[in-house]
């Protein structure tokens, strides 16, 4: 089995932290940081304002999400489709639209030699625009369908809010605390306190913002490197959205009574 690709989504430089929290409470109020779920899950829990603005989630306004991309290497127009294309795959069941535009684009897709990762949900508007929100490190043509499926789609939902699925009790329980602690720290430069809130710290199945339980079929589950798990072995994850991704999507980002009726209609004369 190849080594897993890890993918962990783009953590704003900490001088930004507050301003963009702000801006994702605005956005979405139902994104405020859940003060009194951690003081009971993290030992004296001491709610500053700077751990707080990290815990604060990236959800989208209106129940929608409705974002220009622009690609920041110009590369090919049918690459831009076909990218596009698994962008808007979201939207079988949500209100999603992702629209190309060289102007001010809110989404910015590089393909430099820097992994693959995306910004979370609102963050990616405290993003410089001359900056990606989103790198798919070599994507071309020639690239795996299959890939463009695992990948493209994982990093848009990224885009959209959605945290990994790791994060769920059921799989948190199968990451050791220690080795977690050193690689994020050694890899993305985190404080323990940090890989506690965002790694080892589960998302409550009571929790508004969640599905009842972890689905490790997840697209959103991505590949979690076997060097810091309890066992061993790496999280394989999901190969592409699925219907868990598609229900829960659609419920955050409900489609409008019409549209939903509009197409039942075109379904129905298709059988």
């Amino acid at each position: 089995m190849p080594d897993p690709i890890v993918c962990t989504p783009k953590m704003l430089p900490r001088d930004k932290w507050l301003a963009a929290a702000k801006k994702a409470v605005d956005i979405n109020p139902m994104n405020h940081a859940p003060v009194a779920r951690l003081s009971l899950v993290i030992p004296n829990f001491v709610a500053r304002p700077e751990h707080l603005a990290v815990l604060v989630t990236k959800y989208w306004q209106n129940k929608s999400v409705s974002l220009t991309v622009g690609f920041m290497d110009n590369p090919e127009a049918a690459l831009r489709k076909r990218i596009l294309l698994h962008m808007n795959a979201w939207n079988k069941t949500a209100n999603v639209k992702f629209v190309e535009s060289k102007t001010s684009p809110q989404v910015r897709i590089a393909r430099e030699a820097d992994g693959y990762w995306s910004y979370l949900g609102t963050d990616v508007l405290s993003i410089a625009a001359n900056q990606q929100t989103m790198n798919l490190e070599a994507f071309t043509m020639q690239t795996p369908e299959s890939e463009f499926h695992r990948v493209v789609r994982h990093e848009t939902g990224h885009t959209m809010g959605f945290p990994h699925e790791h994060m769920r009790r059921q799989l948190v329980a199968k990451i050791d605390e220690q080795k977690a602690i050193e690689y994020f720290g050694r890899t993305q430069g985190w404080d323990p306190q940090t890989v506690r809130e965002q790694v080892l710290t589960p998302i409550e199945d009571s929790q508004l913002l969640a599905t009842p339980n972890a689905d490790p079929n997840s697209i959103m589950c991505y590949q979690i490197p076997g060097v810091i798990t309890k066992d061993g072995k790496p999280i394989i994850g999901g190969k592409d959205i699925d219907a868990s991704d598609f229900s829960f999507a659609g419920k955050l980002y409900p489609k409008s009574s019409a549209k939903k009726k509009a197409s039942a209609a075109v379904a129905g004369k298709k059988k």
